[in-house]
This record gives structure tokens, sequence and C-alpha cells, in this order.
């Protein structure tokens, strides 16, 4: 199973509706995935296969980090543009 945690400034708002998006995506895709909200401070002391954030927070991990940018929180077909090939790759890498 994937692990993906989702990034915003407080991670309770746009990080929830961002993570449900996710989740939305990857059922469709048969992909495995449980994906929870976090603030970027509390999301540094993770370790999942993928962080998910736009642009402002993305710049701020980490260059070893695995990120995804996003250009939005809640449109879900730009967040599948930006994410869904991402998640397909881990998952093949998981076997």
């Amino acid at each position: 199973m994937i692990k993906v945690i989702t990034v915003c400034g407080n991670g309770i708002g746009s990080s929830n509706l961002l993570a449900m998006k996710i989740s939305q995506i990857a059922k469709a895709n048969g992909i495995e995935l449980e994906a929870r909200p976090s603030d970027f401070n509390g999301a540094l002391g993770e370790s999942p296969d993928l962080f998910v954030t736009v642009d402002e927070f993305a710049k701020q991990f980490p260059k070893e980090a695995p990120v995804a940018v996003v250009r939005s929180y809640a449109n879900k077909k730009k967040i599948e543009e930006d994410v869904l090939a991402k998640l397909k790759d881990i998952a093949e890498q998981n076997g």
C-alpha cells in the first residue's frame, strides 16, 4: 500500500480535501493507497512514499524527499494530471 501525505499550511482544510481527491483517483485506477493530511512542519517528520502539495511548500522540502506538485488542492482533473503517473510508478516499484 502506498502511503501519501498531503501538505498545506495548517494541515486541516486544503490538505484534507487533497487527500480525499487523491484517494478517489487511486481507487478509480486500482491503486491501494492511504492518504492523510498534514501541515508542513508535521510532514517533515514523516517518511511516506510520496508527499503531495502545491509549489510553495514543495520548494521547502529537502531535495531527496519524494514530492509531487499539484496545481490545485480541489480540482480533481488537475490533481489527476499532476499525480497519477507518479502513483502508478510507485505502485509498480512496490510490486
